[in-house]
């Protein structure tokens, strides 16, 4: 579990960690995340052999990397917007709807079966959404793209058989000429910050792929142990530490009318807990390390 609350803790401190690469842009941030998260994490799977992993992988696997790659750039790239123009509190939103938006894409391209408790929360945050832009005048758009990018994001994974840090490296992978080539593009027309900020400036953009990777590294060790149940409540924990940042830090401005739509959204979330709670598998409990008869 230390490994998993580790990853949670270190994605809910990223409202920090963004802000010090300003004056970047966010295309650039996001550009420095893909190159040097790729790096990080290739020189990892060639120090422990997993690289062998990529080159088995079909054209097929290739192609369903890309799809993911592109999905999870949107979600990093939103997310550098939200954080850098002051939206801490609705990236917050977009990730605490993010597990119900996940339950109507498995509905829809899945056909998986939807519980009461499920339905339930779905219908209450569509409420929260539907009220906010109603009340507040304003579509909650970053939250909502956070919250479909990665809903998608994960729907593509599940077409495939990858270990979490061979998926990492190929997306990443996929994206790096884009995102290299972005880059040279900057520099070379005097728009990129990397050379001209400082000698501060550029080990922060190289050290966005050591904060991007390391808590993915974190999660992939440690979720292989834990049951989805746990998981499911530990990843409040991000949302919930960017949401007091919001309120203590940034002091984002909350009216009433916004404050009712969170509550509304926070409603849902307790009910998709108390049903992940109600229908996790119940443990075997075993009185000998044999079958009987041994």
């Amino acid at each position: 579990m230390l490994y998993t609350l580790a990853a949670y803790l270190m994605w809910g401190f990223f409202p920090a960690f963004f802000p010090l690469l300003l004056p970047a842009d966010p295309l650039e941030i996001l550009a420095h995340r893909v190159v040097w998260t790729a790096v990080l994490v290739g020189a990892y799977l060639l120090a422990t052999g997993g690289w062998r992993e990529l080159q088995a992988f079909s054209l097929r696997t290739w192609g369903w990397m890309a799809a993911c790659g592109v999905a999870i750039a949107i979600n990093w790239g939103v997310y550098v917007v939200a954080i850098n123009t002051n939206h801490v509190a609705d990236a917050a939103l977009g990730y605490f709807i993010n597990p119900l938006v996940a339950v109507c894409l498995g509905i829809i391209f899945l056909k998986e079966q939807l519980r009461r408790g499920q339905l339930a929360a779905v219908i209450i945050a569509a409420v929260a959404v539907l009220w906010l832009t109603f009340m507040t005048g304003q579509t909650p758009y970053i939250s909502l793209a956070l919250a479909l990018s990665f809903g998608i994001y994960g729907l593509l994974k599940k077409q495939i058989s990858v270990s979490s840090t061979g998926s990492v490296a190929a997306e990443t992978l996929v994206m790096v000429p884009l995102a290299l080539g972005y880059l040279i593009y900057l520099e070379a027309g005097g728009q990129g910050t990397f050379f001209n900020q400082g000698p501060l400036h550029p080990l922060l953009l190289i050290s966005a792929g050591l904060v991007t990777a390391l808590p993915l590294l974190c999660f992939a060790q440690g979720a292989k142990h834990l049951p989805l149940a746990t998981i499911g409540m530990l990843q409040y924990i991000t949302p919930t530490m960017q949401m007091l940042w919001a309120l203590f830090v940034t002091q984002e401005h909350m009216p009433p009318e916004r404050w009712v739509g969170f509550i509304i959204i926070w409603v849902a979330v307790v009910v998709y807990l108390i049903d992940l709670l109600r229908h996790r598998p119940r443990r075997v409990r075993r009185t000998t390390g044999r079958p009987a008869g041994e």
